[in-house]
C-alpha cells in the first residue's frame, strides 16, 4: 500500500535525502518532474525541506554547505536505513568493519541518525524514529520505490549488512547477478556488481528510484531541465527503467513498473 502506516522493520530503507549546492532550484526541480511540493525549511532545522507527495513527507532537500572545516556534502541521494536503536546500530557498523562518517545525532525530537560507509566504500544513514517515522508514502507515482546497492564487492557487501543490520541478501529470479535485500523475508531493496555500463572508477553506492508514469517522459523533462541521461530507459522484467543526474548532478533513477500497468 503506498501510503505507510506502520513502522518501519529496522534494517528497511525508510527515507532519502539530497545535498545541493542550490537547494531551491533542487526543491523546483522534483516538484516539476514528480509533482512534490515543498520549501526551504526553518533556521533551527538548518533550511532542511521535507517534500511531500499527496500530503504526505516522501524526501528530503538540503543545502549542501560546508560545516566548520569540513569540505560541503557530495550532491548525492543518501539511503537511510531504519534502526530501533541508533547507538546500537553505530557500534554493529564498526563491528562489522564499516566507517563512522558521522556519529550519532540528536534531530530536535524528531529522531536520531548517523552516517556511514559499509567496507566497500557505500555510504548511507541509519535512522532512528521519534517523532518522525520516515518517508509516508512509497511505491507510487512521484515516490521512492526501491533502493539499490551497486557494490565493488558483493560478498563483502552481503556480510556486512547482514551482520550489522540482519539484511539478508538472496538470488532473484529472471534477473542474473541481482540479489534481494531481505528483511523478516520481505524484499525492502537490491544488490549488484558494479554495471558494466558505468565507469570503471564508479564507487560502491546506494541508488534512489523513484517511480514515474512514463520512463520515457520523465526522462525527456530531465534532460529539458538540465539534467542528463547516464541510460536512456530500456525494459527489463521490473518495468521500464532509466538513470539520469539532474542539473546539479546527482544521481537517480527512474522507474515505470510493471505493476503499475
Amino acid at each position: 500500500m503506498p501510503d505507510v502506516t506502520t513502522p518501519y522493520a529496522p534494517g528497511t530503507p525508510c527515507w532519502v535525502d539530497l545535498a545541493a549546492p542550490d537547494q531551491k532550484a533542487a526543491i523546483d526541480f522534483y516538484a516539476g518532474l514528480l509533482g512534490w511540493t515543498g520549501e526551504i525549511g526553518p533556521p533551527e532545522t538548518g533550511g532542511y525541506a521535507v517534500c511531500q507527495l499527496n500530503g504526505k513527507p516522501v524526501a528530503g532537500i538540503m543545502a549542501a554547505v560546508a560545516m566548520g572545516d569540513q569540505p560541503a556534502p557530495p550532491t548525492v541521494w543518501t539511503t537511510y536505513l531504519a534502526s530501533a536503536d541508533a547507538e546500537a546500530s553505530q557500534r554493529a557498523v564498526e563491528s562489522a568493519g564499516g566507517t563512522v562518517l558521522m556519529p550519532v545525532m540528536d534531530v530536535m525530537s524528531l529522531g536520531r541518525m548517523f552516517i556511514a560507509a559499509d567496507p566497500t566504500g557505500a555510504v548511507f544513514g541509519v535512522w532512528q524514529p521519534v517523532d518522525f517515522p520516515g518517508a509516508g508514502v512509497v511505491n507510487e507515482t512521484g515516490a521512492l520505490i526501491w533502493n539499490e546497492l551497486n557494490t565493488t564487492d558483493r560478498s563483502a557487501a552481503s556480510a556486512f549488512y547482514r551482520a550489522a543490520f540482519g539484511i539478508e541478501s538472496t538470488t532473484m529470479e529472471g534477473i542474473e547477478h541481482y540479489y534481494g535485500l531481505q528483511v523478516d523475508g520481505r524484499h525492502v531493496g537490491g544488490m549488484q556488481p558494479m554495471p558494466e555500463q558505468l565507469p570503471a572508477d564508479t564507487p560502491s553506492h546506494w541508488l534512489t528510484y523513484f517511480a514515474v508514469a512514463d520512463a520515457d517522459a520523465a526522462v525527456a523533462k530531465v534532460t529539458a531541465s538540465g539534467g542528463s541521461a547516464i541510460m536512456e530507459p530500456f525494459d527489463m522484467i521490473a518495468g521500464r527503467i532509466a538513470m539520469v543526474t539532474d542539473p546539479q548532478g546527482a544521481v537517480f533513477a527512474l522507474i515505470h513498473p510493471k505493476a503499475m500497468e
